[in-house]
Order: C-alpha cells, then sequence, then structure tokens
C-alpha cells in the first residue's frame, strides 16, 4: 500500500508538471523565433501607408507645377501746383513682379499643362510655369474651357533643353468611393511649393461656388469630389492622385467655413475638355449666349410665373440675340426638353453640338412664344 500511495503521488506531480510545461512552451517558442526587433503589427500597417505615399510622390512630384503670375512695371506719379494749375509729374518705375497664383501638372511631353480657369482668368497678363527643380517655362498661349473650371497652358519644352517634360497618368473618376485614400499636392498658400497632404474622399457629387483669393474669380461648380485631405488658396490647379499614383482630380476649392474641407474637379472632366481640345486645337462648346436664373416650380408658383431659365442678359451678336430671346423671357423649353431643376438650361445646352438648331419655347408676358436658335462656339477668353 505504501508503494502504491508513493506511485499516485509521482503520477500527480508528472500530471501538474506537464500541464504547466504546455502553457509556457508555445510563448517560450513565439519569443525564441521571432526576433527581439521585429516591429508589431500596427508598426507594419503605418510603414505601408508611407511607403505608398513617398512612391507616389517620387513618380509624380516631377510632374506638379507652379503657376506665376507676371506683374509689369508701373510708373508712379505724383502732381505739383505750376503756374496753369496741377501738373503730372512721372516719378519712378517699379521693377517687373511675380507672385505664385497656383498649381498645375503636365499632361504632355509637348508642354500641354493642365490648371483651373479661375487661377489664370486674367486675360493679357503673363504667365509663367516653374517645374519642381526650379526651371522656369513662358506660358506662350492660355486655352480656356468656356463651361468647366479647366484651362490648359501651353509651353514651349524646348526652353530648358536639360529637361524633360514627364506626363502624369489620368486615372477613372467614375469608380471612385467615399473613403478611397488620397494624396495632393500643389502650391500651398502660393508660398510653399510641392507641399504634399494626405487624406480621404469624403463626399462625391457636390456641389459649390469655388474661385482663389488670388484671382478674385468665383464659378458655380457641380459633381466635385470633396475631401478632407488639405486643400488651401495656390493648391488650386495641382493633382489629387490616388495610391497607384494617378490623377483622379484637379484640386480646385476649399470650405471657408469648416476645416478639412477641400474640392476637387473629377478627372474625367478633364479628359472630357481635352479631348475637345485635341480634336479641335482649341475648346469647341455650344454657346446660346445668355446669363439667366433658375425658377423653381415653388419660385415659380409664388411669382405667378412658368417654372425654368429667367432671362438676365442677352449677349450681343449672340445665337439668343439672333433668335429673338429677350430679358424677361423664361425658357421653358429646349429642343423638345422641359427645363427645370433636373434639366438646368445649361445641361441642355452642354448635350448639343455647334451649329445645332434648336426649338424653345418661352413665357413672355404670360404668353407662350416658340423660337428658334443655331448654337454657336463658346468664346475661350
Amino acid at each position: 500500500m505504501k508503494k502504491l500511495g508513493i506511485l499516485l503521488i509521482l503520477l500527480i506531480i508528472i500530471l501538474i508538471g506537464w500541464s504547466l510545461l504546455s502553457s509556457l512552451l508555445p510563448k517560450y517558442l513565439t519569443n525564441f523565433n521571432a526576433p527581439e526587433s521585429q516591429a508589431p503589427l500596427e508598426s507594419v500597417k503605418v510603414v505601408g501607408e508611407e511607403s505608398v505615399v513617398i512612391d507616389v510622390v517620387k513618380n509624380i512630384g516631377p510632374s506638379v507645377v507652379t503657376v506665376v503670375q507676371i506683374i509689369p512695371p508701373t510708373q508712379n506719379s505724383s502732381f505739383k501746383f505750376g503756374p496753369f494749375g496741377f501738373v503730372e509729374v512721372p516719378g519712378e518705375s517699379t521693377k517687373e513682379q511675380s507672385s505664385d497664383i497656383g498649381s498645375g501638372f503636365i499632361l504632355s511631353k509637348d508642354g500641354l499643362i493642365g490648371t483651373n480657369k479661375h487661377v489664370v482668368s486674367k486675360a493679357g497678363v503673363k504667365y509663367q510655369v516653374v517645374t519642381s527643380d526650379n526651371k522656369t517655362y513662358d506660358v506662350e498661349k492660355v486655352y480656356r474651357d468656356p463651361l468647366n473650371d479647366i484651362a490648359f497652358l501651353k509651353i514651349n519644352p524646348n526652353q530648358n533643353k536639360d529637361k524633360i517634360l514627364n506626363p502624369v497618368v489620368l486615372g477613372d473618376s467614375s469608380s471612385l468611393q467615399v473613403g478611397q485614400f488620397v494624396i495632393a499636392i500643389g502650391t500651398a498658400l502660393g508660398e510653399f511649393r510641392n507641399t504634399v497632404t494626405t487624406g480621404v474622399i469624403s463626399g462625391l457629387g457636390r456641389g459649390i461656388t469655388a474661385g482663389g483669393v488670388f484671382q478674385g474669380f468665383v464659378e458655380k461648380l457641380d459633381n466635385v469630389i470633396q475631401t478632407d485631405a488639405a486643400i488651401n488658396p495656390g493648391n488650386s490647379g495641382g493633382p489629387l492622385v490616388n495610391s497607384l499614383g494617378q490623377v483622379i482630380g484637379i484640386n480646385t476649392a476649399v470650405s471657408q467655413s469648416g476645416q478639412n474641407i477641400g474640392f476637387a474637379l473629377p478627372v474625367n472632366a478633364v479628359k472630357e475638355s481635352l479631348k475637345n481640345f485635341n480634336d479641335n486645337g482649341q475648346f469647341k462648346r455650344p454657346y446660346l449666349g445668355v446669363s439667366y436664373l433658375m425658377l423653381s416650380k415653388q419660385e415659380a408658383e409664388l411669382n405667378k410665373l412658368a417654372e425654368g431659365a429667367y432671362i438676365q442678359n442677352v449677349v450681343k451678336g449672340s445665337p439668343a440675340e439672333a433668335s429673338g430671346l429677350k430679358v424677361k423671357d423664361i425658357i421653358t423649353s429646349f429642343g423638345g426638353t422641359i427645363v427645370s431643376g433636373t434639366n438646368e438650361l445649361s445641361t441642355l445646352i452642354a448635350s448639343k453640338k455647334v451649329g445645332d438648331k434648336v426649338e424653345i419655347v418661352v413665357q413672355r408676358e404670360g404668353k407662350a412664344v416658340n423660337l428658334s436658335a443655331t448654337l454657336g462656339s463658346a468664346p475661350n477668353e
């Protein structure tokens, strides 16, 4: 009996020992096999995100440019009182000055640059572009899209013979998703060139009124991308890029009433403008020649008017004037389509081609009037 008791005690000790060994052995083996310097999973993820941004910036950064406005010299004058009254006395002339006003990106090796129209809105002003390696090019021609906040600048790629222009890769903005990672590059505040910020797509299909504090230009824009990547004045015209290094939008505006709310034009609008430009050597858009205010159904009922486009101005010499359209007319039908909030006049005009003859129905002094207009080509300047 004594021997049996000793055997039971030994068996219990062995079982307890095996249980302890089983619980400690996996931890020991894990610590033994893993290097002491191995980074935790969170660190690996951060390093991955950093690598994406670094790689994208290395690839697309050389294709991003700063748009510079050249201010011509002026002469200061003063007035002195002489025997025949006040006489203007010429003073010293100021020197030519330059200021960074926006951003852009290279579209082709032959020197086509994409940017916002509001960045280069001043006609008769000289512009330059400066690349990321500080090579300066004179802008030979500015082409402004009459329907979108898009402009193309033409430079001579041979102005700096040791420089090769590397165009960006244009992506597809029709497949964007809210929450998608994006990178914005541009000349922040018109001072800090090639600034890089990151964020996500916060919203799609937004409608905004955009412009630039440097240019004093505003325009209503529809179907824009909202992002929380920091976009500041001076970023306008720069690219919004996905994690593959493809341009998916043009940075256009920043909300003045909120933080981390920026907007970009979808790149598909740029591709459409580029195709139109390449096909015609300029922007060729259908043009009626009116400014108008859309009257909603509710507004029309309150004012006892028809729903549609209330004409505020008719451009002299335009197709609208030739058709007989007048100020205070309300366009209720354009090309057989009812004009309403879901079918704005500008959208209906854009769906036509230059030279199309369009039937127009207007309400004039309470009566329906039938007119016909032949659409012209929108002016580029």
